[in-house]
């Protein structure tokens, strides 16, 4: 058996519980397509998120708010064909939920129904605390995600770390129980002190997975392009990359640059060759026809 192969049976959300019970870690990646579902998959996570972060890392945005819904289901349902046992979560994108308990009831069924989500996750406390609750009467588990949510950087200031005075810690915990009492499955934490994410933990039953968010929180997520250093650019504070990929691509495209203009790619063995009686009667055919 591979040192890479993975476990089998389909994860379910009792079992994100029963790690948490038993602080065992769970593990969460984002995925945007079928070839890096595959990876993941073969990988041995246990939740992949479609994020919309793939509005900058796969789709050339500049921030996730352009992301519609139709990308975001055509991202989804590649990811979808490419995973068996872990659970699948679809980010709802910016505009899709806000408007009204319909309006984020409609757009999650569609996540369900056209790109096999198992859950779907909503940004912020606020509002968005009614929108779950409806969601889940609905029958749609949420994830919920608070502390720095990109949909919102410009009403925080920045891509920056949030709760760090006293008030504004109480806040997302109060915001984190709020999405709990909701009947949220899991909940995101991102950016925040180390020290407010084990608050928080402590005081919910749900799952807490963290993003920039310590040690102490019941499982970790990072995005895919970030870890395997695909993505341009410096990386956020709680980056960690596994691997310079990027940097791989670029030489490996750059070496068939070079091999395609000096004309020693493709080599005979790269090419298709008629079996000599064929190519004989080829040259005769030719030679007749003139």
């Amino acid at each position: 058996m591979s040192a890479h192969a993975a476990p089998t049976t389909r994860v379910a959300l009792t079992d994100l519980a029963a790690k948490k019970a038993a602080r065992e870690p769970i593990v969460m990646v984002t995925a945007y397509d079928h070839p890096s579902a595959q990876i993941v998959e073969a990988a041995g996570v246990d939740v992949v998120l479609v994020g919309d972060s793939a509005a900058m890392t796969v789709l050339g945005y500049d921030s996730t708010v352009p992301v519609t819904v139709d990308e975001m289901l055509t991202l989804t349902r590649a990811v979808r064909r490419g995973l068996s046992r872990p659970l699948l979560v679809g980010d709802l994108p910016f505009g899709s939920y806000e408007a009204s308990d319909a309006v984020a009831i409609a757009t999650a069924q569609r996540f369900v129904k056209e790109a096999g989500c198992d859950l779907v996750k909503i940004e912020r406390g606020g509002t968005s605390v009614d929108r779950a609750r409806a969601l889940v009467q609905a029958g749609i588990p949420v994830v919920g995600h608070i502390g720095l949510t990109p949909q919102s950087v410009a009403a925080l200031g920045g891509y920056r770390a949030q709760g760090r005075t006293a008030e504004a810690a109480l806040a997302l915990r109060d915001e984190a129980i709020a999405l709990q009492a909701a009947g949220c499955s899991l909940l995101v934490i991102e950016a925040v002190p180390s020290e407010v994410a084990e608050m928080i933990v402590a005081a919910l039953e749900i799952p807490v997975i963290g993003i920039g968010a310590g040690g102490g929180v019941d499982g970790q997520v990072l995005v895919f392009h970030d870890l395997l250093g695909i993505y341009d650019g410096p990386p956020a504070k709680f980056v960690k990359r596994y691997a310079d990929l990027r940097g791989a691509m670029v030489d490996g495209v750059a070496a068939y640059t070079r091999d395609v203009r000096e004309g020693s790619y493709p080599a005979p063995e790269h090419e298709y060759r008629m079996s000599e009686g064929e190519s004989a009667r080829l040259r005769e055919a030719l030679g007749s026809a003139r």
